[in-house]
């Protein structure tokens, strides 16, 4: 197994943050949405906390598939939130998304504790992934849905050059070379397995779900 290199927390370059905004995501991003539907099957009302929504493409889906919902997005970076104007221009669920910035963990969603709390490739940024962790247990209310999806790390630097090939050889290079970071700036299921346990979420699942990503879900505990 590789070791973790951690990259950059932030997003902080307007030319990274437009190539997010602008790129093609829709079918991961609906993936994660799909996947959140899978877990929780039924409704879901009233405030939900993005953690690290970037320029709110997931927000925006989840909003429009839960419309019983309203979603706070959260992120610290100024770059990508601006970026998000363009998705938020006329989108039919925009009157129900509100993005903010905040950093883990000195902020919080502004509605906290929140019954739903979402987070999609907010992981592998954090150089303490405990932050992550803590500040979910932190806002989310007492049997909160709690769902994140990640890359998870390869196992070979060649393993991460064939998922660069494949994934995103016609990107432009900030995104390919931003891909190849994460990979290796990403988690192993078993560490975030030892995450979850330090946190006193041990009952939350780890589950593999693709060829680069895994996803964690579960409830906080009930209040006493």
């Amino acid at each position: 197994m590789i070791p973790r290199r951690p990259e950059p927390e932030l997003m902080l370059e307007p030319e990274q943050a437009r190539a997010y905004a602008e790129a093609d995501f829709a079918t991961p991003h609906e993936g994660f949405v799909d996947a959140f539907a899978e877990a929780f099957p039924g409704r879901v009302t009233g405030p939900v906390l993005d953690l690290g929504c970037g320029p709110g493409d997931v927000s925006l889906r989840f909003a429009a598939r839960y419309p019983d919902c309203e979603v706070d997005g959260l992120d610290g970076a100024t770059a990508m939130l601006a970026a998000g104007e363009a998705l938020m221009a006329g989108h039919p669920a925009a009157g129900r998304v509100h993005l903010g910035e905040g950093c883990l963990p000195a902020d919080r969603g502004p509605r906290a504790p929140y019954a739903t709390i979402i987070s999609n490739s907010l992981l592998h940024h954090l150089h303490d992934p405990a932050t992550l962790w803590q500040a979910i247990v932190r806002d989310g209310a007492p049997g909160a849905a709690v769902f994140v999806m990640d890359l998870r790390r390869p196992d070979s630097t060649d393993a991460v050059q064939a998922l660069v090939a494949e994934y995103a050889a016609d990107a432009p290079d900030v995104l390919r070379r931003d891909f190849e970071h994460s990979l290796h700036a990403a988690f192993t299921p078993d560490e975030v397995r030892d995450q979850l346990t330090a946190a006193g979420l041990a009952g939350f699942t780890v589950t593999v779900s693709s060829d680069r990503h895994m996803t964690i879900a579960g409830r906080l505990q009930e209040s006493l």
